[in-house]
């Protein structure tokens, strides 16, 4: 796996940023630790997955990239597929829950993808996405539960651990489970000793209680400000996630809108709900964590700036 992590990671270099990692003095005296902060908001497109969506589209035959790609996603992963579609010439088609920010609906048209809308719910997305490959022959690249997907998203703390290698901990939001289980490969791999925690809504808590089930379990509410957390975990990323991380932390709404005006008003850097949630985590249990070296994976920075959170 090492070695498919380090050709994945040159594969996709001509085709994103290196991202930056940024510090906060202010944040770190709160907290009373050493704080990094991988800034995936500065991703092309504007998120993490354009790694995802880069590797997996790279690892398509001829005949594959001819015919095009589908995905289903809330927006960051129908962005970036888009976008590295486009880049590669490749055709694609994304099919995006009605109640998907604006922003990123808009975007996708920007990045060339054809967006194909559906009833929000995941059984609506699934079912729409298999009759477009029924229809055009395209092949489906699913968001987060597929080993392509998750290599490219390993490759930002990969980044990160060059660096920083000495990190006691790594904390990343989870929803569909793709960057928090190629985060938890990158640490197990590149590391040494880093414990990976994932980061949940409350209100979209299926990853928290697959953990401790040892099944994947449903969300029985999606009713979170963190949209782009809504989905579950897959069959592919959930054995990786049980085999390396061992904790995820819970925040409610309030405590993501905290963070995030936070991340806003002492980074002076633009994220998105999703992205605040790991820091939420980590101000929510910061006992825990006092004196560590700690990694936080900023997700995305794609809001709908006329529906802030915030004033």
């Amino acid at each position: 796996m090492r070695e498919l992590l380090l050709e994945c990671h040159e594969r996709i270099k001509p085709f994103i940023h290196k991202t930056p990692i940024m510090e906060s003095g202010m944040i770190e005296n709160f907290l009373g630790n050493d704080l990094y902060f991988k800034c995936e908001n500065f991703q092309r497109m504007g998120a993490f997955k354009m790694r995802a969506a880069v590797n997996a589209i790279t690892q398509l035959t001829d005949e594959q990239r001819t015919k095009g790609v589908v995905t289903h996603s809330s927006g960051n992963f129908a962005q970036a597929l888009a976008l590295a579609a486009r880049d590669l010439g490749v055709p694609a088609y994304i099919v995006v829950p009605s109640d998907a920010p604006e922003v990123k609906k808009n975007a996708i048209l920007r990045y060339g993808g054809e967006v194909i809308e559906c009833f929000p719910s995941l059984d609506a997305r699934m079912r729409t996405a298999n009759e477009i490959v029924e229809e055009k022959g395209v092949t489906f690249i699913h968001p987060s539960n597929d080993l392509r997907v998750i290599r490219g998203n390993a490759t930002a703390a990969m980044e990160m651990l060059e660096i920083h290698p000495d990190l006691d901990i790594l904390i990343v939001p989870v929803g569909g489970g793709g960057l928090l289980a190629g985060t938890a490969l990158a640490a197990h791999y590149f590391g040494a000793n880093i414990e990976v925690i994932g980061a949940e809504p409350l209100e979209a808590d299926d990853a928290y209680r697959s953990l401790l089930s040892g099944k994947i379990e449903g969300n029985i509410t999606t009713d979170t400000i963190a949209d782009g957390l809504k989905t579950q975990l897959g069959d592919v990323n959930f054995p990786i996630i049980q085999e390396h991380v061992k904790r995820i932390i819970l925040v409610r709404e309030n405590e993501i809108v905290s963070a995030m005006r936070l991340i806003w008003e002492r980074m002076k850097i633009i994220v998105e709900p999703s992205s605040a949630v790991a820091l939420a985590a980590l101000i929510k249990e910061r006992q825990d964590f006092e004196g560590k070296k700690i990694g936080i994976i900023l997700s995305g920075g794609n809001v709908d700036l006329n529906n802030l959170p915030f004033e």
